[in-house]
């Protein structure tokens, strides 16, 4: 085992044991549910807004842990970073997750903790859903809308 993926392996376990931001938050100005149909993983991600920033965000899930995983790190990410920030880091932890190549892992990653995340869905190409679902229910809850809904045909 290469001493990256190791590293990794060790960032994905300490968010899956000791996730971040797990909780709801009672004043939250954006709400939305996330639903993976295909493998009946659920969230509910929450964000306080002031003014473009988001102070606080958390979530809570019935999920597998690279869904976990990947939601606690998502809650770290856009704490206290501006709505527009927050909607590209979206999009380019998207497009990591689509590559199939492992030539520019980590090159456009929001942080190394993404990356791990990343090498992860390289593995297992079939977990890509686990993986973009607490961040679908992100963009969902900055766009207004109660939910995001993703299977094969949106992955």
């Amino acid at each position: 085992m290469s001493e990256r993926r190791s590293l990794y392996d060790d960032v994905v376990m300490d968010h899956i044991k000791n996730a971040r931001n797990y909780r709801a938050i009672a004043d939250a100005s954006h709400v939305a549910r996330g639903v993976n149909p295909l493998c009946g993983d659920s969230f509910s991600v929450y964000l306080r807004l002031e003014g473009e920033i988001v102070r606080e965000a958390a979530f809570q899930c019935e999920c597998c842990g690279i869904s976990m995983a990947s939601a606690s790190i998502m809650t770290v990410l856009v704490t206290g970073r501006a709505v527009g920030e927050v909607r590209r880091l979206a999009r380019e932890f998207a497009a990591l997750l689509a590559q199939r190549s492992e030539s520019s892992l980590g090159a456009g990653a929001p942080s190394e903790e993404a990356a791990a995340i990343v090498d992860l869905v390289r593995q297992s190409p079939s977990r890509l859903n686990c993986a973009r679902l607490s961040w679908a229910a992100l963009e969902a809850a900055l766009d207004g809308r109660p939910q995001a809904v993703i299977s094969s045909a949106t992955a």
